[in-house]
């Protein structure tokens, strides 16, 4: 009966080994897996921040080449024109593209550079159709809203 029961305690004693071998085998290979699924959202998440930042600078980089090509117009603005004139076609298709471009910027970016934005937008918008007054400067009367949407849109990207 002795050696009986020292087989039994040889194999429950086996037993316990495998089981608890088992066990740390199984915690081991769950504590990878959850670290190994946390480094795959770290990286998925770096992706899609990467991904939403060249979205945004490739909407600054629209924004801004429309809006010096409204800046333009601004400058070449004739006296007199009319809805047919050359310039006023040309004009009114970039003030439509800055247009959309200002909206996506309030759709892609916080709200206080989608604010310089427009605030930029409008100015922009009121030199081109209406022109300012003699002695004026469209580079000075634009250039304070141009840097406040810059200086926004940089300290959002920084």
């Amino acid at each position: 009966m002795t050696a009986m029961s020292g087989q039994v305690w040889v194999s429950l004693i086996s037993l316990g080994g495998v089981v608890l071998g088992g066990m740390l085998s199984y915690l081991v290979q769950h504590r990878t897996q959850l670290s190994a699924e946390r480094a795959e959202q770290r990286r998925q998440q770096n992706s899609l921040s990467e991904a939403r930042r060249a979205e945004r600078l490739a909407l600054l980089e629209r924004f801004i080449e429309v809006a010096a090509e409204a800046e333009r117009s601004a400058f070449s603005r004739p006296s007199d024109f009319d809805d047919s004139h050359p310039w006023h076609i040309e004009t009114q298709d970039a003030m439509n593209r800055l247009w959309v471009a200002e909206r996506l910027i309030r759709v892609q970016f916080p709200l206080p550079v989608h604010d310089a934005a427009r605030a930029y937008f409008l100015d922009l918008n009121r030199t081109v159709w209406e022109g300012l007054p003699d002695g004026e400067s469209v580079r000075d009367y634009l250039e304070d809203n141009r840097l406040a949407f810059l200086d926004a849109a940089r300290a959002v990207m920084g």
